[in-house]
């Protein structure tokens, strides 16, 4: 059989081979690819004959090679797009949506238990008449330690391992400062000061490795004319038996 028959006979194979392809067929395409137009292929091996043809047929019979090597690459290219593209069907067919099916529940988170805890509190002083106050968690030396008895010099700062951002800001190793900072603020002529000041604060606890370097805190602050040891005593006891029921027993120990 002369070239050309040859040649002639791999392209009708070839793309009757290409034409049985049907769907997701990639794997069978690229093997065919190989076996046809690779570097150890059908159409390279005929290639290798041209050196045996005479001279003056060689430029005809490498033109036929070219010919036939042009349109089964376009066959190919043209029998990968297919293939893509039903392969992308089948993949938009089973992951179809049936809009018609009922919607699924979506599973709620909780609030975390500090966050209630904190909630719980609140509502408990809100309807004892207390007000809820913010204040700040970068705070002034001067409103965390001054204000609260505790010039620089004074030895109980050395048990508050402190967050220091410059010489006078830091950030708060308590909620003290916003009892000072609401007192300013406050008008005491039209009543007294009730208040929780709930929130973080932050101490570095370099010799404890077991302690977080911050924790919640909610300190509570009464002033006012009449303010009396029997109402923090009944303050306290509404709060224990709100939190932990009413059947909760509990003693009251004082020392001076």
């Amino acid at each position: 059989m002369d070239l050309q028959a040859q040649l002639e006979e791999l392209k009708q194979s070839t793309q009757a081979k290409l034409k049985e392809m049907t769907g997701n067929h990639s794997k069978e395409l690229q093997d065919l690819r190989v076996a046809v137009l690779g570097k150890k292929g059908s159409l390279t091996n005929l290639l290798k004959g041209l050196k045996d043809l005479p001279d003056d047929q060689k430029p005809i019979a490498g033109k036929l090679v070219n010919e036939v090597r042009d349109i089964l690459t376009a066959a190919f290219e043209e029998q990968a797009q297919i293939v893509e593209a039903a392969k992308i069907q089948a993949q938009l067919d089973s992951e179809s949506i049936d809009v018609t099916l009922p919607g699924r529940q979506v599973q709620m988170g909780h609030r975390h238990i500090l966050t209630q805890t904190s909630e719980e509190i609140e509502d408990i002083f809100l309807g004892m008449g207390f007000q809820i106050v913010d204040g700040f968690e970068v705070e002034k030396d001067f409103y965390n330690f001054e204000r609260m008895n505790l010039p620089k010099d004074h030895p109980a700062r050395d048990m508050q391992d402190t967050f220091y951002i410059t010489e006078e800001i830091l950030m708060r190793t308590h909620t003290s400062p916003v009892q000072a900072r609401t007192m300013d603020q406050h008008d005491f002529s039209k009543g007294a000061l009730k208040m929780i000041s709930p929130g973080r604060v932050f101490r570095r606890d370099t010799d404890d490795a077991t302690h977080s370097h911050q924790f919640h805190q909610i300190e509570g602050l009464v002033v006012g004319k009449n303010v009396s040891m029997g109402g923090l005593k009944g303050t306290l006891e509404m709060i224990i038996k709100k939190m932990f029921g009413e059947e909760r027993c509990f003693m009251f120990q004082m020392w001076w």
